[in-house]
């Protein structure tokens, strides 16, 4: 157990969506502003070892926590999936060697379900992890966020380095990426359907057969999530992190578009990819661990999520010139 009030704490993407809630978290939990360390992408490229050993000596951490990555949804993955793979795992590799270098007391990796294999047994329990291939279009994201599992357990064994990894499900809620070209897909619906009430349209449509099913969790209970697991847990296994339910993306869409108040129709667009067939975890590991369960109801946090995003676009207009 470690007191993170005391320590220097960096988080890599932290001016990001779950790093936003992440330092949030962390200032809850009495880590002063000062011990909060950022680095921004703009004054550091993590996949440069230069700027890396740069980092370090500059900012001085005590603890990392890993949340950086080059990521986005089914589309994305499919267009870049060597910038992907090189580029995530650039930053872990780099990143968990030099904070061997320096002695660093802890080391938290965020990694992804996408790692897990395309037809895991659900609930997916860790010991599934290498069951098998990932799901194709995701693969090398995923391979590459898994190997830094691999890393942080090898270091662990020959340097005796503290290394956590960390396993989220899909993540929603306010601050979300809602770009259309990188967006997961509750940000995706939540934008679609909101463009398609503004525009008055009399049908939405929706990527796949929506027969695949997700587990979603919401950010603030994530970033609640990682730190009690950086204060509390310091052995080698992999955590899940999840809310401990599984929704289709039909029924998503349908929930969605109810709390919008959208009346069109619903297309389903079957020459369109589903992804993973099903995602739901098994989270008893991090309830045994570290005490943690999801407590956001998925209704309210979808509600928070459509309120930032109609906001933020009212906020938009208004400064417009």
């Amino acid at each position: 157990m470690i007191a993170l009030r005391h320590d220097r704490i960096l988080v890599t993407g932290g001016a990001g969506f779950l790093g936003k809630h992440l330092q949030a978290a962390l200032r809850a939990q009495g880590v002063p502003e000062q011990n909060l360390l950022v680095p921004l992408i703009e004054d550091f490229d993590l996949t440069r070892e230069a700027d890396v050993a740069r980092m370090y000596r500059e900012m001085k951490p005590d603890v990392v926590i890993h949340l950086a990555a080059l990521v986005g949804g089914i589309g994305a993955n499919r267009e870049n999936p060597g910038l992907f793979f090189y580029a995530n795992m650039a930053m872990g590799l780099l990143l968990i060697e030099h904070a061997r270098r320096i002695g660093l007391k802890k080391f938290v990796q965020v990694g992804t379900i996408c790692a897990y294999p395309k037809f895991t047994p659900v609930p997916f329990r860790e010991e599934d992890l290498w069951n098998g291939y990932p799901e194709e279009t995701n693969a090398p994201y995923g391979i590459a966020k898994k190997a830094l599992l691999v890393m942080l357990q090898a270091y662990r064994r020959q340097y005796g380095m503290s290394g956590i990894y960390l396993l989220p499900v899909n993540l929603y809620g306010p601050g979300d990426n809602f770009d259309p070209n990188s967006s997961h897909v509750i940000p995706a619906l939540i934008r679609k359907f909101c463009e398609a009430k503004e525009q008055g349209k009399d049908r939405v449509v929706v990527w796949g057969t929506g027969q695949a099913s997700r587990e979603f969790l919401y950010v603030e209970d994530c970033a609640r999530a990682i730190v009690s697991a950086t204060e509390l847990y310091d052995k080698p296994e992999p955590v899940n992190l999840g809310a401990g339910f599984e929704i289709t993306i039909r029924d998503l869409a349908e929930t969605i578009r109810r709390l919008v108040g959208v009346e069109g129709t619903l297309v389903w667009d079957d020459t369109k990819p589903d992804g993973q067939p099903r995602r739901c975890l098994d989270t008893s590991r991090a309830t045994a661990e570290f005490g943690f369960r999801a407590t956001m109801p998925f209704d309210e946090g979808l509600r928070r999520t459509i309120h930032w995003w109609v906001s933020s676009q009212e906020s938009e207009t208004k400064n417009i010139p």
